[in-house]
């Protein structure tokens, strides 16, 4: 048991740290460099980057997520039941959904935007129905990252901080 819940923490403070390392470092620092050199390019190159990086991210997180959402339900199983283990799976399959949606349906549709608009998001005027549903879906992606990494924090608390809840005599 000690080895599973080992992997689950393991996996979950990649995942929690990997979205506080993309928005909070890597992201910013993208597109400051990138627009530093070119205001309007830069910023779109920035975005393919940034984009396919995170795409890549959100693949790995959905792989690695629902191992952790396997080896919960085994522990639950097999050995001592985990505390709240029916929230820890709530919250986990809350963070794969989050994690699934954000890459497979907005990360595609951010991506054909942006695509379609190749002088860039930033000369577009701030009424343009593509700039609006742009930022709409942005938001709503960002909004979903930062749902998950909270529940993704609370499940790493809940991982860490509990001992193992006795199984009932049968």
């Amino acid at each position: 048991m000690f080895l599973y819940r080992f992997i689950s923490v393991a996996v979950l403070v990649f995942w929690v740290g990997g979205l506080l390392a993309l928005g909070g470092i890597v992201a910013p620092q993208v597109f400051a460099t990138l627009g530093a050199h070119d205001p309007v390019a830069g910023r779109t190159l920035a975005g393919a980057v940034f984009g396919a990086v995170l795409g890549q991210f959100l693949n790995w997180t959905s792989i690695l997520g629902s191992g952790v959402w396997l080896i919960l339900a085994v522990r639950a199983v097999v050995g001592p039941r985990p505390r709240w283990v029916a929230g820890r799976l709530g919250l986990l399959t809350l963070m794969l959904a989050a994690s699934v949606y954000t890459g497979r349906i907005l990360a595609p549709r951010i991506e054909a935007i942006r695509l379609a608009t190749p002088a860039g998001m930033t000369t577009l005027a701030e009424s343009d129905p593509v700039r609006m549903e742009f930022g709409r879906l942005h938001g709503l992606s960002n909004g979903l990252m930062l749902a998950t990494l909270v529940l993704g924090s609370v499940l790493l608390w809940m991982e860490i901080t509990s001992s193992p809840q006795p199984r009932p005599p049968s």
